[in-house]
């Protein structure tokens, strides 16, 4: 069973878990890839090689557990935290733990192996924030669990091991620190200002325009003033909301042409690099909260994380945002293809 450790100087939780280290790869060196044409436990057709899908997209008449779908959602197969148990929450001493019970799941975006995420249709894209959205909005429901963050890891230097499109979710029983930073910062400037921050920042962006990378209708991407590396670029709804769950169709429709034209910028401009997303959002325990903004931070893997920046917390970012938007912006990304759906479709 995995286990959570509490830093008790900076109060950073740490998930000690002794399973993942059976995962091939581990405690070789930087992750690498499968090679090319090995076996791939995401492909279709290969759907007994994972655990048994959660949920899944699925044509109309097909089993699950079987070909015909379009996204499948199954346990990690080697989580970080697990389901099952109870909290458990002890002292050792001076220090804080609990049992690592939470959830650790993995969306396998397509059948296909050979595509990335912007090159799928936008209504594939739609639904794959749908399955984000429901898989939320169900784990929410268990009193043990307080927040769910989810995360797309590109590429080897990302920490991907699988070259398959796919995101992760991991919901914990606490709120990390750098959620929980983020809304104590948001906070302070909501009690002195009388405002949510994010919604200042989109419109002081929109304002200057020097930063922006994409504008909708819902939808503003852009470099953020203070980027700590190269090309970062954030995705942040027009309309308040501190809560990603709680997005309406309108924003799903909007969000899946953002999000593709945004990596699909980045995987042109920059040659197919190693990247991560995040879906920074509210804790499950928390109701709507005027001073905090859910968001989407995208972060190419351009440069390495070294002794200076995990020492200080400073980072050194060679490419100032105003020339990585610039770029990006200039940067033309295809229209969508035709959506790999067909009428009369169903949800497993």
């Amino acid at each position: 069973m995995p286990e959570l450790r509490k830093d008790p100087i900076v109060g950073r939780w740490v998930i000690i878990a002794h399973e993942r280290a059976k995962r091939p790869h581990d405690f070789t060196g930087e992750a690498q890839l499968q090679a090319e044409g090995s076996f791939c436990p995401f492909c279709e057709g290969n759907e007994d090689k994972t655990p048994p899908e959660i949920v899944a997209y699925r044509e109309r008449g097909t089993r699950p557990n079987g070909p015909g779908w379009r996204i499948r959602v199954v346990p990690n197969k080697f989580p970080a935290l697990k389901i099952e148990g109870n909290l458990n929450k002890r002292g050792e001493g001076i220090y804080d733990k609990m049992a690592g019970v939470g959830a650790h799941e993995v969306i396998i975006e397509s059948p296909q192996h050979h595509i990335s995420l912007p090159e799928l249709p936008e209504e594939n894209i739609r639904e794959i924030l749908w399955v984000y959205r429901d898989r939320l909005v169900d784990l929410k429901k268990d009193s043990r669990l307080v927040h769910g963050m989810l995360f797309k890891n590109v590429g080897s230097a990302a920490g991907a091991s699988l070259e398959h499109t796919h995101s992760q979710l991991i919901v914990t029983p606490i709120v990390p620190i750098s959620v929980w930073e983020e809304m104590t910062g948001s906070l302070e400037f909501f009690n002195y200002r009388g405002r949510c921050i994010y919604c200042d920042m989109v419109q002081q962006e929109l304002s200057t325009e020097k930063r922006i990378v994409l504008d909708t209708s819902h939808f503003t991407a852009f470099c953020p003033y203070a980027s700590r590396f190269p090309f970062e670029t954030w995705i942040v709804p027009k309309t308040h909301s501190s809560h990603f769950e709680n997005i309406p169709k309108q924003g799903v429709d909007d969000l899946a042409t953002v999000l593709r034209q945004v990596l699909g910028k980045l995987e042109l401009a920059l040659d197919n690099p190693a990247y991560n997303y995040i879906i920074h959002t509210s804790p499950f325990d928390h109701q709507e909260l005027p001073h905090y903004h859910w968001h989407i931070e995208i972060i190419p893997r351009l440069s390495k994380v070294a002794g200076f920046e995990w020492g200080s917390g400073f980072y050194i970012n060679p490419v100032p945002p105003e020339d990585a938007a610039a770029f990006l912006r200039e940067t033309e990304f295809p229209a969508a293809p035709t959506p790999i759906i067909s009428q009369g479709t169903g949800l497993a």
